[in-house]
């Protein structure tokens, strides 16, 4: 068998673009937020995730022969899918920490797959079987196409951590078993629910097979016509509403849309098509203008889990799926390896921070669905054995009938040191902040690494040592937030300020240290007024992460709804979190919810916030991020 990558492998790895990534073993987390977060993830959600699934019957699906039957598929359609992102989440943790076990665990569950694969490549426990529905019957909503997707992203990992095996063939039968069905003089559908298109590329990278990458063109290309059937969320559920190079902003399904952008990405930098991936580009421009959440979440319509209009931005009914996020954070990574905007990178922190750190549970067993910017019922305590058949607002869940957030989250967290930093044609850029290790090579050979410490997000101070390199002058790049007003980067003990990206171009040594500082004051954020919803309103951010007010069952601060804060004084760092001056307005018993204006503020005092990321960690409680102001602002003061 041939070696694994010997980078470590990387989940995307461009051919062309003005940055290119990292894999894991060139940047390496060591200690910290994210640190924390990977053991979560290693030692709690991927265990419960299969257990989960085989308590519940996805993996026993593929026990059931190809030729047997009647199948007696248990899940919903798509839950092969989230056996093979367990797989690929798996695989990424084994690069990280080399854990035979784990490796052991991924092997059994290749077999189980290649058991229930067919002869001419198909591979699917809900379709094609005796007793099921015909294979490729249902193109809108029966996810093959789908599931085959994330059949190639885990053959993808699999292979670039281990090397070629077992699941890479299983996931090229199936690649050829599609182009057959589905190339330039077969059927010209499409999937429901985009996904095939990114996948299709990266097996392309891995293998050099020109008819994937040609395959996932040609979706892209007929996506867009109206060709799936009509129904009562309208073509652009699908995406299927507009061409790809005609569409101004991402609409539809949240998850759809943007798992789409990222394989328009893919496809568009693979074939050189500049203006493919202008329009995909501006699309998710326009979309983070108008469309997205201030935690950096997207979708805000539980219905049918989808974007809204411009500035249709409601708290207390945001969706903001974990999976969203996933994508979301996909396809701006895609962007700035494409285009070498560090602003992507600011938009993946946001995410991260706000809706990937606050998605999973302490202890990796239970999981946020939806991302509420304002809960205004407690949530409630839930027994580690309960499944949930919603998909909407309320506690962390140990399971979901639809369960495809804690998969997701889990691979990308395996796979976080990769998006790190990155390489350009001549140096090295950091583009995120955690105390890590990066040893890497330049474009021209020559070895570079550092280490980086921090207790970032808690404070903004950086520390970058180089620790070795093959010597010349080479440029270092710093991203610095788009927040971080009054930064300054110390190189020789002069401090100096800075603000976009820093480019340090010299000839390093082992044991030079530059120091950034960003500052992380708290801040008052107002809403663009076009967002109805959070009109007269403000939120609290510190650094990269957003505040929130919460109110846990049997504590003082009562009816959140009730709460006003005053954005004429500053907002500043507390004992135990962020305090605003505030207080709550007086409620009624008035049998007519209408009246006056009123013109009295309430008593205010001081009102304790705390990062977005850890509410309902201590029990039931509400919630909200944006916060109604008093009536009468007093004058501005930095005390407080």
């Amino acid at each position: 068998m041939a070696a694994s990558d010997p980078t470590g492998g990387r989940p995307v790895d461009p051919s062309r673009g003005a940055l290119r990534p990292l894999g894991l073993a060139e940047a390496r987390i060591t200690a910290g937020f994210w640190a924390d977060r990977q053991r979560v993830i290693s030692e709690g959600s991927l265990d419960h995730a299969r257990a989960w699934m085989d308590k519940v019957g996805w993996t026993g699906n593929f026990m059931i022969g190809a030729a047997t039957g009647p199948a007696e598929h248990r899940g919903r359609e798509f839950a092969d899918s989230e056996v093979y992102k367990l797989i690929e989440a798996m695989s990424w943790e084994t690069g990280r920490n080399n854990d035979p076990a784990r490796k052991r665990e991924i092997d059994e569950l290749v077999a189980l797959i290649g058991g229930a694969q067919e002869k001419d490549g198909y591979l699917n426990t809900a379709y094609g079987r005796p007793g099921q529905a015909p294979r490729w019957s249902d193109l809108e909503w029966g996810h093959e196409l789908y599931c085959a997707g994330h059949l190639l992203q885990a053959a993808v990992a699999d292979t670039r951590v281990h090397g070629p095996g077992p699941l890479l063939e299983i996931a090229r039968r199936t690649a050829d078993h599609i182009c057959e069905t589905f190339g330039a003089d077969g059927s010209t559908g499409i999937c429901g629910h985009p996904e095939i298109e990114p996948a299709l590329v990266e097996l392309y990278r891995v293998t050099g097979e020109r008819r994937y990458l040609e395959q996932a063109r040609l979706f892209v290309e007929r996506r867009g016509h109206q060709t799936l059937a009509p129904h009562q969320f309208g073509w652009s559920y699908f995406s299927d509403d507009i061409p790809v190079r005609a569409a101004t902003v991402l609409r539809g399904h949240a998850v759809r849309a943007l798992y789409l952008a990222c394989g328009v990405v893919d496809v568009a930098v693979e074939t050189g098509d500049d203006e493919l991936l202008t329009a995909v580009k501006n699309q998710f421009d326009r979309t983070l203008a108008r469309r997205t959440y201030l935690t950096g979440g997207m979708g805000s319509r539980h219905m049918d889990e989808a974007f809204s209009d411009d500035f249709v931005l409601p708290s207390d009914r945001a969706y903001s799926e974990s999976c969203a996020s996933v994508a979301a954070v996909m396809l701006a990574w895609r962007l700035l390896l494409a285009t070498g905007d560090a602003r992507y990178a600011d938009v993946i922190e946001r995410i991260l921070y706000n809706v990937v750190a606050t998605a999973i549970e302490d202890d990796g067993r239970a999981f946020f669905y939806a991302h509420s910017l304002h809960q205004r019922t407690p949530t409630r305590a839930l027994p580690d054995d309960e499944e949930q058949l919603g998909f909407g607002g309320g506690p962390r869940a140990p399971w979901f009938e639809v369960s495809c957030c804690l998969p997701n989250v889990s691979r990308l967290l395996a796979s976080l040191s990769t998006y790190l930093a990155v390489a350009d044609d001549e140096g090295l850029r950091i583009m995120q902040y955690a105390d890590a290790t990066v040893d890497t090579r330049l474009a021209d050979g020559r070895r570079v690494a550092l280490e980086t410490t921090t207790a970032y997000p808690h404070d903004g101070d950086v520390t970058i040592r180089i620790t070795a390199t093959d010597g010349g002058e080479w440029p270092l790049t710093l991203r610095v937030p788009a927040w971080a007003d009054g930064a300054t980067v110390t190189v020789g003990g002069v401090p100096e300020p800075v603000t976009g990206t820093l480019t340090l171009r010299r000839a390093f040594a082992a044991g030079d240290e530059i120091r950034l500082h960003l500052p992380m004051a708290p801040r008052f954020t107002s809403p663009d007024p076009r967002i109805d919803a959070v009109r007269g309103c403000v939120a609290v951010e510190r650094g990269p992460v957003v505040y929130c007010a919460e109110s846990p069952v049997g504590e003082p601060l009562g009816d959140l709804d009730l709460l006003r804060v005053d954005p004429g004084r500053a907002p500043a760092d507390g004992d135990e979190g962020v305090e605003v001056w505030g207080g709550l307005a007086a409620a009624t018993d008035a049998t007519w919810p209408y009246d006056e204006p009123v013109g009295d503020d309430p008593p205010l005092g001081l009102i304790r916030l705390l990062p977005y990321h850890r509410w309902a960690r201590r029990g039931p409680a509400t919630m909200r991020v944006w916060l109604p102001t008093v009536q009468s602002p007093r004058a501005r003061s930095t005390d407080g």
